[in-house]
């Protein structure tokens, strides 16, 4: 139950502002928020919440214990990483009405994303990584449909980027505080 709470929390809060948030409020202001569209995010956020879980309970499963601390200590860096970098949304000049293109987009944008890392992160840590399967592909669904109702223009009205920033410098002292933790154990 804390792998599912933790993930769905985080995934959630963690993909404001993301790319795959921005780029489906992108399409949603300019396909004027069709019902496929949405159904698209939401396909391809629970596809690569599966993925991503996975894959860090199969790396975690085949490591010692100190190793899996430290693969989640790696794991929530490169979220850190990932969120400290700016989100930049290309106006489009002419935007694709194909939903496959659309999706293989959003799925090439949220399998390497800080939420996606989290969920890879917390799958290594718990002992049930469907939990945390089923709360990050709920989370990164409700990111994406808050981005899908809201549009582009009133998703640039938040201050997104320094909740970002916030996140990334949490992360990296969560994913310090592990990683020292599973080279000494302190804690």
């Amino acid at each position: 139950m804390d792998a599912f709470l933790l993930a769905l929390i985080l995934t959630f809060a963690i993909a404001l502002g993301g790319r795959d948030q921005m780029i489906i409020a992108q399409f949603s202001s300019e396909l004027e928020g069709t019902a496929p569209l949405l159904a698209t995010g939401i396909f391809c956020a629970v596809l690569s919440a599966v993925i991503m879980a996975y894959a860090g309970a199969s790396m975690a499963a085949i490591l010692p214990q100190r190793a899996a601390e430290m693969l989640v200590a790696f794991a929530l860096a490169l979220a850190a990483f990932e969120l400290a970098w700016p989100v930049k949304v290309k106006p489009m000049k002419e935007p694709t009405r194909s939903y496959v293109a659309i999706g293989a987009v959003l799925f090439a944008r949220q399998i390497g994303d800080g939420a996606r890392f989290v969920i890879f992160a917390l799958a290594a840590w718990s002992v049930y990584p469907t939990t945390a399967a089923i709360g990050g592909a709920l989370g990164g669904a409700a990111a994406v449909a808050l981005g899908w109702s809201l549009g582009l223009s009133r998703m640039q009205q938040f201050p997104l980027r320094l909740v970002r920033l916030g996140f990334a410098a949490s992360l990296f002292l969560v994913a310090l505080v592990i990683g020292l933790n599973a080279r000494f154990a302190f804690l």
